[in-house]
């Protein structure tokens, strides 16, 4: 008797959590829907191949759209994968309108170089976000001639990062490469001194989007 009170009982359970998952689903997708409208994307997430895809489409389409109005970037990230990550920095930097880039909560790793690749003057971070930079990571494996070629790849990966921050941030190449030996975390305010970001926004009248920060004006 209680195998038979229990299966009809579990059924209407799994088919609430059905609808609720499905109302949950829908809300997000509608609040980041209203969000690209205003040309807002948000980066929530590790960094992979479905998330980096829908970035880069998203920042396609809103260049369509408008190549002069800005394109704003909100990170929340962990890091994740360098290759899908500069499918986004690639997007960045092709398409004409300016990327602005805010941090919110923390830009690990690959969040760290995409915070700090924005548009110069337009990379912003909130007052209690935090910011880690340390070199790539790989794994290897294989035959002896694959981990040969694999650890090639990934001494070429190491400069290039290090390079690229150092560009962005003003840093020289040796000082990012001694930095970023270990995880390093950085403050807002200390990554405004090292150069991650150009504004510690801490009301929303600085923030991106808000007068002459957004656009040409």
């Amino acid at each position: 008797m209680s195998q038979q009170d229990t299966g009809p009982l579990q059924g209407r359970g799994t088919g609430s959590q059905m609808r609720s998952g499905i109302s949950a689903m829908s809300l997000s997708d509608s609040v980041y829907e209203r969000l690209l409208q205003q040309r807002i994307i948000v980066l929530g997430q590790q960094v992979d191949a479905e998330i980096s895809n829908r970035i880069a489409a998203q920042m396609l389409l809103l260049a369509a759209e408008d190549p002069d109005k800005d394109i704003e970037l909100y990170i929340n990230s962990p890091g994740g994968s360098v290759t899908d990550g500069m499918a986004v920095f690639d997007t960045m930097n092709l398409v004409p309108c300016d990327v602005s880039t805010t941090v919110m909560g923390m830009a690990a790793s690959m969040g760290q170089f995409l915070l700090s690749a924005g548009a110069p003057g337009k990379r912003f971070a909130l007052p209690h976000a935090r910011i880690m930079m340390h070199q790539p990571s790989a794994g290897v494996g294989g035959t002896e001639a694959d981990i040969t070629i694999q650890a090639e790849q990934f001494r070429r990966t190491k400069k290039e990062m290090a390079e690229l921050i150092a560009q962005h941030t003003g840093q020289t190449v040796e000082t990012i490469e001694r930095d970023s030996d270990r995880d390093r975390w950085f403050s807002a305010q200390e990554a405004l001194e090292y150069g991650f970001v150009d504004h510690v926004v801490t009301h929303a009248g600085r923030a991106p989007g808000a007068g002459s920060q957004n656009g040409s004006a």
